[in-house]
This record gives C-alpha cells, structure tokens and sequence, in this order.
C-alpha cells in the first residue's frame, strides 16, 4: 500500500524557514519523480517544486531561488526547504508522486507576522 506522510509545517514569520519533509512507503522510491503542491486559501493546487530520479529539479517562479527540494532514496524521503518565506506562501503543502493518483494528506505552512 502507497502511503506519502508530509511533516514539518508550522507557524512562522516573514523571512524565516522551514523543512518539509515527506516519508514515502510502499513504492520503489528511487524510479519516481517526486512532487511538492500547495494550496492555499482560495486557491487551487499548484506545483510547488519537483524532483526527479536523476535528480533534475524544477520550480515554480514564484519559489525559484528561495526553495530547494532535494531527496535521499536510501530513506524513501522528499524534502522541500523553504526559506525567506512570504505571507503568500501560506497554503497545505502535498506530497506527490508526480503523473500518479498518490498524495499525501498534507502539512500546513502559515506564514504570518
């Protein structure tokens, strides 16, 4: 059974950081690409930032240069780095197995002075 668990979200000002992590199970993690969404109020779901097995990334403009999503296969982890973050940024966070129906249930990241 595929199961994606996201932690480490939370309450934060402007400007400071946050790791997200996402723990994957039931898949063999190393072939998949990878995929951070969020949503925030009002809003639809959008990419936040990819990963693929090779490691090639990509990111949305609005986080570009701010942040960093990297993966370890031998844990079965995605991670999202976030960093300066913005009142913008607040929204659920998702894991993905990115062009498949798996997600996880999502962290909330609250950014707020």
């Amino acid at each position: 059974q595929v199961q994606l668990v996201e932690s480490g979200g939370g309450l934060v000002q402007p400007g400071e950081s946050l790791r997200l992590t996402c723990a994957a199970s039931g898949i063999i993690f190393g072939i998949y690409t990878m995929g951070w969404f969020r949503q925030g109020p009002g809003k639809q779901r959008e990419l936040v930032a990819r990963i693929t097995s090779s490691d090639i990334t990509a990111y949305a403009d609005a986080v570009k240069g701010r942040f960093t999503i990297s993966r370890d296969n031998a844990k079965k982890v995605v991670y999202l780095q976030m960093n300066n973050l913005k009142p913008e940024d607040t929204a659920v966070y998702y894991c993905n197995i990115v062009g498949t129906a798996y997600w996880g249930k999502g962290t909330l990241v609250t950014v707020s002075s």
